[in-house]
């Protein structure tokens, strides 16, 4: 009562539907009492038109506006919602205003129908189309619809509430941005099988914000829609739920074991591992098939794939297991790919020297790019690393480690006697030098890990939901404490039986003793009340009861009971009265 404007959002949970049309009606039920105008604004779904049929059945593309609400159909799941509608509209004829905004279904700031296609991207899954992907769903950003909110304070109307044209199968944009890119088509009856979807994903509406285009006028967040917005929306899902990226550097002299230790952090937290030789392989892929399939768009000539190819084998061929400066910086697109922005990167042994950490996390370098890439000003942003691990071991450790390889782990790691002698020497050499990389990270305040610190504690899991590895020491743990406490309730329930049976025994003992003490009292007392009339029976009757069943024996009348009554009349021992004589 003490508020101009109340607002109810419908959209997220059914139960909220019976409480705002409590509200609604409360209110309205005092409007006597109001000193002022009060507003009430439903912010409904556009699942209350889910079953319209269009305005004009020639132009299906032709969009559904607010001029036509009285013909809205709604879906079968959503009838209490137009209901609720109609009667808040119903009531605002006084000076109690009711305004109803049929919004678009909602994303931005953590999401809420569309967390599971970004569940899924984030997870590296294809992303889910069900049905033919082609039906239309409309959407705002959560910002929006509350500007618009705010406006209707100050401008009275009703709308139906979305600013964008976008197709089911356009959302999986997301999978493009914050995953693999790829999308899974699947039967539109698998959404009904999935408890985080709901009917309004397989809504098709073509709607347009009349009233808003024409009375309101402000900053819209996402004016054009969520695709187009991806990255910004993206961006703020990621800060919403805590999903930053782990960006780790391993760096140690050769055959120390980065190889095992990357893998193994990867593992934990599901990051993506790059390496210089993987970085390489990918790049001279990549030149082979622009060689055999150019492709005019993407902007190099097949001439120079053609030598950028060849100077790279040329090169490997010269300096094999390593790479120049020129090639290694390729690692910047890789550190720059869609996995390493989300979920973060281990890159294994690299950079080796202070002026490839700068080029290579600060784009500074005098040195030109053999592939023409450029580094953009939020390079070191998304691209520098949070943790630098450096391994340490002693040369005969590292000697005698290597002699106890496998065969087919030494030809993997060119780490032959000879190769790994002059490894481990120009290593050594670059440690000497004053201008190490481990130099960089200091100035950035990148304070370096020994290999002795526990390193699952000194990085921070921010990954989506816990690894494998968590996942199993969490199902260990939850299956010991289920066996501790099923133990403890099937020990608490045989305490609980077993003093209810010595209870109850107590309990039939105590019973059986008053039972026999009730029995032996009424015998007593049976015995005490009897004595009288025995007495006088044996006395007064038995004796010519005798006489008389001893002569009806004898006598063998036809009618026993008859005979035996005259007998007694007749041998009474007592005077009878006149009249029974």
């Amino acid at each position: 009562m003490g508020c101009d404007v109340v607002i109810y959002n419908v959209t997220q949970h059914a139960d909220q539907v019976e409480e705002a049309l409590w509200a609604a009606s409360a209110l309205h039920s005092e409007v006597e009492h109001f000193s002022g105008p009060k507003m009430f604004i439903l912010i409904s779904t556009i699942m209350t038109w889910a079953c319209s049929k269009p305005a004009d059945p020639d132009d299906l593309e032709l969009p559904f506006t607010d001029a036509i609400f009285w013909s809205r159909r709604a879906h079968p799941n959503f009838e209490r919602h137009i209901d609720l509608e109609k009667r808040v509209v119903k009531m605002g004829k006084t000076l109690f205003s009711t305004y109803v905004v049929a919004a678009g279904l909602q994303y931005g700031m953590g999401e809420q129908i569309f967390h599971y296609f970004f569940k899924k991207s984030w997870l590296g899954e294809d992303g889910p189309v069900f049905g033919d992907g082609e039906n239309i769903v409309p959407t705002i950003h959560i910002h929006d619809l509350a500007r618009l909110a705010a406006s209707l304070c100050l401008c009275y109307t009703t709308d139906s509430l979305n600013h964008e044209v976008i197709t089911q199968q356009g959302l999986m944009k997301i999978a493009s941005v914050l995953g693999p890119g790829k999308i899974q088509k699947k039967p539109s009856e698998d959404a009904f099988l999935t408890k985080d979807l709901t009917d309004s994903l397989l809504v098709s509406l073509r709607m347009e914000a009349a009233y808003i285009k024409k009375l309101f006028s402000f900053n819209w967040v996402c004016q054009f829609g969520l695709v187009e917005n991806i990255e910004v929306v993206v961006q703020e899902y990621r800060q919403s739920r805590g999903l930053l990226p782990v960006r780790l550097c391993v760096l140690g002299p050769p055959a120390v074991g980065k190889t095992t230790v990357s893998k193994k952090i990867c593992e934990y937290y599901r990051l993506h591992h790059v390496t210089v030789k993987g970085t390489i392989s990918d790049t001279i892929a990549r030149l082979e098939h622009a060689v055999r399939n150019p492709d005019p768009g993407e902007g190099q000539s097949t001439q120079e794939a053609q030598e950028q190819l060849s100077m790279m084998k040329e090169r490997l061929e010269q300096n094999p297991g390593t790479a120049s400066d020129n090639e290694v910086w390729r690692c910047w697109d890789e550190l720059m790919t869609h996995p390493c922005k989300n979920q973060g990167y281990v890159l294994e042994d690299f950079p080796q020297t202070r002026e490839q950490a700068k080029e290579l996390f600060d784009g500074e370098s005098d040195t030109p790019r053999l592939l023409h890439v450029r580094a953009s000003p939020a390079h070191s942003l998304f691209s520098s690393p949070e943790f630098v691990l450096c391994l340490e071991a002693t040369e005969a450790f590292l000697l005698d480690r290597v002699l106890n390889l496998p065969e087919s782990h030494v030809q993997e790691h060119n780490c032959e006697p000879e190769n790994f002698s002059r490894r481990l020497a120009a290593y050594n050499e670059k440690q000497s030098e004053d201008d190490v990389v481990l130099n960089y990270f200091y100035e950035h305040d990148i304070i370096p890990l020994q290999f002795g610190n526990p390193v699952a504690k000194s990085l921070c899991p921010r990954n989506y939901g816990p690894s494998s590895q968590e996942v199993k020491e969490e199902e260990r743990r939850k299956a010991g404490e289920r066996l501790r406490r099923e133990a403890q309730e099937r020990a608490e329930v045989e305490q609980m039986e077993a003093d209810e049976a010595r209870a109850r025994v107590a309990r039939w003992a105590e019973w059986t003793k008053k039972l026999e003490q009730v029995r032996q009292q009424e015998e007593e007392e049976l015995e005490a009340t009897s004595r009288p009339m025995r007495g006088y029976l044996m006395e007064q009757v038995v004796p010519t009861l005798s006489q008389g069943l001893t002569a009806c024996c004898r006598a063998q009348p036809q009618d026993p009971v008859d005979f035996l009554a005259e007998y007694l009349l007749k041998n009474n021992p007592f005077e009878l009265p006149s009249e029974l004589q």
